[in-house]
């Protein structure tokens, strides 16, 4: 029993009167009860393709293709509902008490050759930042790499502005991961800002045309 619970605790009324904190998981633990639910920070994570409402179309879309081709590997990718207010990663990690190397940022980076545009989806650790001017920009075969403007990221994407994630990039996107990603658990968008993804490392290397690029991430 807890010191809000108990009177001879001796806390105070306000005290007592306090909301109970929630329990913090430090690591993907399954809760019991609840088939492939999992407990990490303060969320509760269940099965995606369960919860097409918490996914942007594409992501569902992405998902629904990757349960016909890796079952084993779709099934281990969750959901949880967040506040979108909380959706950007410093936000969410403090918020729901997880750790920031867990979170994988997809960041759209995009250059012009020959009047083409060309488009990266580059996924690395919230821990480091994709370098851009060097590997992403030779990957490209562009002149100048930048960061793409929001508006031309969201209308092309169909997934909102803070939420983008690499399920779901449309055709013709390169789609870069650095090694850290693909190994180990990794929370990313869900394409809308009320909630995160969870899964393994190998579904994000299973994604259609996905290339694991050594020292696309650099040192925040």
């Amino acid at each position: 029993m807890t010191a809000a619970q108990s009177p001879a605790s001796g806390a105070s009324a306000a005290d007592a009167a306090a909301p109970d904190v929630p329990e913090v998981a430090a690591e993907p633990t399954a809760v019991l009860g609840e088939t492939g639910a999992v407990a990490f920070g303060t969320l509760v994570w269940v099965p995606a393709l369960e919860r097409r409402d918490l996914l942007a179309e594409p992501v569902h879309v992405a998902l629904a293709e990757l349960a016909d081709r890796h079952p084993d590997l779709a099934e281990q990718v969750l959901v949880a509902e967040i506040d979108p207010d909380l959706a950007d990663t410093a936000a969410m990690t403090t918020a729901y008490a997880l750790p920031l190397e867990i979170s994988a940022n997809c960041v759209l980076v995009a250059g012009k050759r020959a009047g083409e545009e060309r488009v990266a989806a580059c996924v690395v650790r919230a821990t480091t930042r994709a370098d851009v001017n060097n590997v992403v920009r030779r990957l490209l075969d562009v002149r100048k790499a930048s960061f793409w403007p929001t508006e031309q990221a969201v209308a092309a994407s169909g997934m909102a502005f803070g939420a983008i994630t690499p399920i779901g990039v449309p055709d013709g996107w390169r789609l870069l991961l650095d090694p850290r990603v693909v190994t180990g658990d990794a929370v990313v968008g869900s394409g809308i800002r009320g909630s995160k993804l969870l899964l393994p490392g190998e579904a994000l290397a299973a994604l259609p045309g996905a290339e694991v690029v050594p020292g696309l991430a650099q040192p925040a």
